[in-house]
């Protein structure tokens, strides 16, 4: 019977997950900013269902949450991280204020509860962490660079973490998926700039019509999504990152062969910057030859 503790678990993946979850006869930690969404959503439930409140930029409430779960049900097999949202804006458009918010969430928020559970699976000596990040964490458009620059830092703390958890027997995992057809760009999750620049119309303005016209009626089955992650889940030897959708597999294959084509292009330029062969300093390695970074 594997425990989760599951955020942003009100909708969209993060409700379904625990929806499947507790379907298979596991125990599941559901938190969310207003978990009266979840045992409504979720009824029935009350011997292996723990909804907890949790602001994930409360540093504190996540700590409090995670040990009521050990409490509760002995440990935490499964964090999903799960909790964030959207800005669409230009990055011109955007302002501070709005950057931090979106930070604070995406990236702080999952930091704050990541620290808060790994110490509960180092000291068991196994789990799994699963980072909902996005293809926007891979390949990225005008009009979402901001919301990018998040799961892009989520993709890059999952690879590193990664590293550094596999001596603990703690697997760590990015799932992006593409467009679901969630309540992700409904007001609530997906917020826009408060600044719109006439200048951008064809290009961040193009996204919002997008957006506007692709709500409820995206591609992406999160039943079928959600299955992927306990599928993922249950995987031995889970991968570094977990596409989902048809639409995602191709924006990563189109940036892949556009990144291959620029370094070759630019690969003699690259290379000259080295010091001569030969030079002392300039043979012994730099971190890529030091430390485990591939992935």
């Amino acid at each position: 019977m594997t425990i989760w503790f599951i955020t942003g678990a009100s909708r969209g993946f993060g409700l379904e997950i625990a929806r499947q979850a507790l379907a298979q006869g596991d125990r599941v930690v559901a938190t969310a900013r207003d978990p009266r969404a979840v045992d409504a959503a979720l009824p029935g439930n009350s011997g292996r269902l723990l909804t907890l409140p949790l602001d994930v930029t409360d540093t504190g409430r996540a700590a409090e949450a995670v040990a009521t779960a050990v409490d509760r049900f002995g440990g935490i097999d499964v964090l999903v991280n799960n909790a964030g949202r959207g800005l669409l804006g230009a990055v011109e458009e955007t302002s501070d204020a709005e950057a931090r918010a979106i930070f604070d969430i995406n990236v702080f928020g999952l930091l704050a509860v990541t620290r808060a559970v790994l110490p509960v699976m180092r000291r068991r000596g196994s789990g799994r962490i699963i980072n909902l990040s996005s293809v926007g964490g891979f390949v990225s458009w005008a009009g979402s660079g901001l919301y990018c620059a998040t799961k892009f830092a989520v993709e890059a703390l999952t690879e590193s973490l990664r590293i550094e958890a596999a001596p603990f027997g703690v697997q760590v995992t990015a799932v992006e998926p593409g467009p679901f057809r969630t309540d992700f760009l409904d007001p609530s999750s997906l917020h826009r700039t408060a600044a719109v620049i006439d200048a951008y119309a064809a290009s961040s303005g193009a996204l919002r019509t997008w957006a506007d016209d692709t709500n409820h009626g995206q591609a992406g089955d999160p039943v079928k999504g959600a299955a992927a992650v306990l599928l993922l889940a249950a995987t031995a030897e889970p991968p570094t990152r977990l596409p989902l959708g048809s639409a995602t597999v191709t924006d990563i294959e189109d940036k892949l062969a556009r990144v291959a084509r620029e370094v070759d292009a630019w690969r003699e330029v690259a290379r000259s910057t080295d010091y001569p062969a030969g030079d002392s300093a300039g043979e012994r390695s730099g971190p890529t030859g030091e430390l485990p970074c591939a992935v």
